[in-house]
């Protein structure tokens, strides 16, 4: 059981550093913040060297719409499946 709960913790925290990086995506592409700010880049870079590995495969089959990224979302939609999955698994192991 512990195993699963951190599991999902896991995928929380992935969760909310995929939010933040969206976030910070669509500030920089509406040009509210700038990539030439040190704090803005190093964070940038931080969030985009954690997330990449599962959003590169996303954006390489998915291309981007309208000049929006879509991975986010397809991301995020498939960690709340892998979360709602691993719930059903705990509350089958539970009863």
């Amino acid at each position: 059981m512990s195993i699963l709960s951190a599991l999902g913790y896991l995928i929380w925290i992935v969760r909310m550093v995929l939010i933040c990086q969206f976030v910070l995506y669509l500030l920089i592409a509406f040009n509210v913040i700038d990539l030439r700010n040190r704090f803005v880049a190093g964070l940038w870079e931080a969030l985009n060297a954690i997330l990449e590995p599962m959003l590169g495969p996303i954006r390489r089959r998915m291309p981007a719409v309208g000049g929006m990224d879509f991975s986010y979302m397809v991301l995020l939609f498939g960690l709340w499946i892998l979360q709602s999955i691993l719930n059903a698994v705990a509350v089958s192991v539970l009863a």
